[in-house]
């Protein structure tokens, strides 16, 4: 009787006693309500895709200043940081050297077509004595014409009165004739004889005549060839020292030192009095044009190959979209102005699969500097019938995979696998999983099972997302 186990049976079994009566009177419960979710109707709507890629400003222009002339520098003429423009002068070096070179390049020059002017006169002079030896000969010919006629008619003379003497020498024998017509005839045969010998002596006199105007010709002929081959020289001459000219003139140019693009010029490495060299390794300023700017970020392969397959089947179309491209600064504000992009390298780099994409900013406020850490913004495409849900609709199985629970034609919740694309905003872009008129619980999700029956209503927020697919979505971005 003392054994406390034993009370607490006793006790158990009054108790069931006095509950049983009141047990067999009532009855089961009813099921429970189904429970009230609320859900917003697929619509497609028109959405722009963009992606972020980060990036750098480069400058449109770099021009790194060197001297191209050596000598000491005399005055800086630019503030460092200021805007230049092309052809201003930025440094003078000591001319004075470059000067005197000058000067006696002109000198070389004048006297080199004085030589010049000389070679002309001694062609003339030249020619001038040969016309004068071809006169002379023409005149020795004429003279040996002449001097062969005049033998020629002393030897006709001389015949008959060769034929005459001889006869009377022959007749003063038998004292047919006087002694004083033999003698007569004599003398005129001598006379007559006299005249061929001078007749000779004047043809060769004109013969040798002759032959001198042909030596003189000759020697003028050689001088008319050394006088233009003394031309040819001067001219040459003439070019050497108009070259020796024109360089001096480019050197004498080099002592000012001018700036050969527009654009914004860095600190001077170099003070005025110091010593510079003519194409020294070390720039003596630099200057970046800064308006317009480049954008260099890079962009993977495997996006490019998604982007172009989506391109190919028709699930985004370009409609002069794909060269606009927006800037996000360091700080996280929108840059105003858009940009373009420029082009696509060629070349992958084959250590992270990326290739680098080149925009080009207006940069009339000279906002953004070479070296700036950017996000672009890229559009990729447009899509005319992309799905929208919000974010809170879409959750996960326990392997992490996103889900959707739907509410089918016979009120009954289902389960729908997803496949993001990206979140636009507080909502998912989704690939495949959904279709236009699918009715997507948002809330009340805790409370439904698939396969349960639910109690529909529409999302209070819905009204407002419905209501954006009668504009375009602002664009959606892709963070790269």
């Amino acid at each position: 009787m003392n054994n406390p186990r034993w009370v607490h049976r006793v006790a158990a079994v009054l108790l069931l006693a006095l509950f049983l009566p009141g047990c067999k009177g009532k009855q089961a419960p009813p099921p429970p309500p189904a429970p009230e979710v609320a859900t917003v109707t697929i619509e497609p709507q028109r959405v722009v895709l963009t992606t972020e890629l980060p990036g750098r400003t480069s400058a449109y222009l770099v021009a790194e200043i060197r001297p191209q002339a050596s000598g000491l520098l005399q005055k800086r003429l630019f503030r460092e940081g200021a805007d230049v423009k092309a052809g201003d002068v930025l440094y003078e070096i000591d001319p004075n050297s470059y000067r005197a070179a000058y000067a006696n390049a002109e000198a070389v020059v004048a006297l080199a077509k004085a030589n010049h002017a000389n070679a002309l006169a001694a062609v003339a002079g030249a020619k001038a004595g040969h016309a004068t030896a071809l006169a002379a000969r023409d005149a020795a010919k004429a003279a040996l014409v002449a001097a062969k006629a005049a033998q020629s008619r002393a030897e006709a003379n001389t015949v008959p009165l060769r034929l005459r003497a001889k006869r009377f020498g022959e007749l003063v024998a038998d004292k047919a004739v006087s002694q004083q017509d033999c003698d007569d005839a004599s003398a005129a045969l001598k006379q007559a004889e006299a005249g061929i010998e001078s007749a000779v002596a004047m043809v060769r006199s004109a013969e040798a005549n002759i032959v001198g105007a042909e030596a003189a010709i000759q020697v003028a002929e050689a001088k008319i060839q050394s006088a233009e081959a003394a031309v040819l020289s001067a001219k040459a001459a003439i070019g050497s020292a108009e070259a020796g000219l024109e360089t001096a003139r480019i050197n004498l140019g080099y002592t000012r030192i001018t700036s050969p693009i527009s654009g914004r010029i860095g600190r001077s490495a170099i003070t005025t009095g110091a010593l510079v060299t003519a194409h020294q390794p070390a720039a003596l300023a630099s200057i970046q044009q800064l308006d317009p700017i480049y954008v260099d970020v890079p962009q993977s392969t495997a996006e490019l190959l998604r982007l172009q397959r989506r391109l190919a089947d028709g699930r985004l179309s370009h409609n002069g979209t794909q060269n606009a491209v927006k800037l996000i600064l360091e700080d996280g504000a929108a840059y105003p102005l858009e940009g373009t992009l420029e082009f696509r390298d060629v070349s992958v780099d084959p250590t992270t699969g990326s290739f680098i994409l080149r925009m080009v900013f207006p940069n009339p406020d000279k906002t953004l500097l070479p070296g700036m850490f950017v996000r672009a913004v890229v559009v990729e495409g447009i899509n005319d019938q992309a799905i929208l849900v919000p974010q809170q609709a879409v959750s996960r199985n326990p392997k992490g995979d996103p889900l959707a629970m739907i509410v089918d034609a016979n009120g009954v919740a289902q389960a729908r696998m997803l496949t993001l694309d990206r979140a636009i905003g507080d909502k998912w872009l989704i690939s495949a999983g959904l279709a236009p008129g699918d009715h997507v619980i948002v809330e009340g999700l805790q409370r439904v099972r698939p396969g349960a029956p639910v109690k529909e209503s529409p999302f209070a927020a819905g009204g407002k997302a419905n209501a954006s697919t009668e504009k375009a979505s602002p664009p959606a971005t892709q963070a790269n």
